[in-house]
C-alpha cells in the first residue's frame, strides 16, 4: 500500500513508496535482505530425552482410571533454530546449542524445499556448529563480510525464524563491539560478541546478522530477556569462519588453555587494596591480568604461576586486562612454549608455559 503524506495546505500529496512512473522504490534494507535471504534456512531437530520416573502411587486413582498408567521410557523432544548457507557445497552455519546431541536434523530452505541435514561438528566454547545439506538442490551461499571492520552505529539486520515465523527481518544498529560473554553469565564460553538492538528472539539462534551492504557480519546467538530486554548478541563472522574451517577439517575445535582464573587490575584497584592493613600481598599499581587462582595440574601450575601474579605481557604483546591475555592464548599452539611477563613481589620476571588442549569438550 502507498502511504499519503500531505505536506502543507495547498500542496499536492506525495506518494512516499511509489515513483512517478508507478514503479515501487525500495530502501537499502530490502536490497541487503534480498542478497542474504535465499541462504537463510530453518533448522528443525529431534532428540531423545529420558522421561523422569515418578511414583505411580502418588497419582489420584480417578486420574489413573481416566488417563491410564503413566508411560515410561524415552521421549522425543523437538527444537527449532535458524542457519545460513555459507558455501556452494551446502554447508550451513548455525549455533551449537541448536544441534547439540540431536538424533535428526531437517533443514527447510527459503523456497520451502526440505532437506535432511547431518551435523559436521559442534564447538560449545564458541557456540558454533556446521551442518551439511544431504542431497537436493543447494541454494546460493550468502556473502560474508568482515566483522573486524565494524563500528558502533553501523546498520544491523537480523534474519531468521523467531517463534517459528519464517523469513522474519528486523532492523537496528551495532550497539557495542567486543562484549565479553562472561559478563552475561557464561563462564564456559570464549566469545567477544556483537551487541545489537535489532530484535532477536528465540528461534533466531543461528541466523545471520547482516550489514547495510547485504553481507553477513555475525551469527545470532543470544537475546537478553527480563530486565534489560531488547539486547541481542551475535558471534562475529570472522570467528565463525575460522571455527567452521576447523570443524570441516577435523570435526572439532581445539582450544588452548593455561589453567588460571583471572581478574582485571587497575592502578586504582591496586591502591585501594594496598591501603588495607590486612592485605597479604602488595599489588603493583598498573594495568594487567591478575591471577586469582591456578588450577591443579594445569599448564600454568607446571610453569610456576602463582596466585597474586600480575600478567603484563604475553607472546611479546602488552596485556592490560584478562581479555587481551585470553586472545593471545587462543592464538597459541598446543605444546609450543608461550612466553609470559609477570610482576611478582614488585619484580618483573619471565615464564614459559606450554598450553594444553582445553579439557572436557570431546
Amino acid at each position: 500500500m502507498s502511504v499519503l503524506f500531505p505536506l502543507a495546505a495547498g500542496v499536492q500529496p506525495v506518494w512516499a513508496l511509489s515513483g512517478l512512473d508507478g514503479t515501487t522504490s525500495h530502501n537499502f534494507v530490502a536490497d541487503a535482505v534480498s542478497q542474504v535471504a535465499p541462504a537463510v534456512v530453518r533448522i528443525d531437530t529431534e532428540r531423545t530425552v529420558q522421561r523422569q520416573p515418578f511414583d505411580p502411587t502418588l497419582i489420584d486413582p480417578l486420574l489413573r482410571d481416566l488417563l491410564g498408567e503413566p508411560g515410561i521410557g524415552p521421549e522425543r523432544e523437538r527444537g527449532q533454530g535458524s542457519g545460513v548457507v555459507i558455501d556452494d557445497q551446502g554447508l550451513v552455519l548455525t549455533n551449537a546449542h541448536v544441534v547439540e546431541r540431536v538424533d535428526a536434523v531437517s533443514v527447510t530452505l527459503a523456497d520451502g524445499d526440505q532437506h535432511d541435514g547431518s551435523v559436521v561438528g559442534t564447538d560449545p566454547v564458541t557456540d558454533l556448529a556446521l551442518v551439511r545439506l544431504d542431497g537436493g538442490t543447494r541454494p546460493e551461499a550468502a556473502p560474508l563480510g568482515d566483522s573486524d571492520a565494524l563500528e558502533v552505529g553501523d546498520w544491523a539486520i537480523a534474519l531468521g525464524t523467531p517463534y517459528g515465523l519464517e523469513r522474519t527481518v528486523t532492523l537496528g544498529i551495532v550497539s557495542s563491539l567486543h562484549r565479553n560473554i562472561s559478563s552475561l553469565g557464561f563462564s564456559d564460553k570464549r566469545l567477544d560478541l556483537i551487541q545489537t538492538d535489532a530484535a532477536i528472539n528465540p528461534g533466531n539462534s543461528g541466523g545471520p546478522l547482516v550489514n547495510g551492504r547485504g553481507e553477513v557480519i555475525g551469527i545470532n546467538t543470544l537475546v537478553r530477556s527480563g530486565p534489560g530486554a531488547g539486547l541481542g548478541f551475535a558471534i562475529p563472522i570472522n570467528l565463525a569462519r575460522h571455527v567452521s574451517e576447523q570443524l570441516l577439517t577435523s570435526g572439532e575445535v581445539v582450544h588452548p588453555y593455561l589453567g588460571v582464573q583471572l581478574v582485571p587490575l587497575t592502578a586504582r584497584i591496586a591502591r585501594e587494596h594496598n591501603r588495607d592493613p590486612n592485605s597479604l600481598v602488595e599489588l603493583p599499581e598498573r594495568l594487567g591480568a591478575l591471577v586469582q587462582s591456578v588450577l591443579p595440574d594445569s599448564p600454568a601450575e607446571r610453569a610456576g604461576l602463582r596466585r597474586g601474579d600480575l600478567v603484563i605481557a604475553a607472546a611479546e604483546t602488552s596485556v592490560s586486562d584478562p581479555q587481551m591475555l585470553l586472545k593471545q592464548v587462543d592464538q597459541a599452539e598446543i605444546g609450543v612454549p608461550f612466553s609470559l611477563r609477570i610482576m611478582r613481589n614488585g619484580q618483573e620476571m619471565s615464564l614459559s608455559v606450554n598450553p594444553a588442549a582445553l579439557p572436557g569438550l570431546s
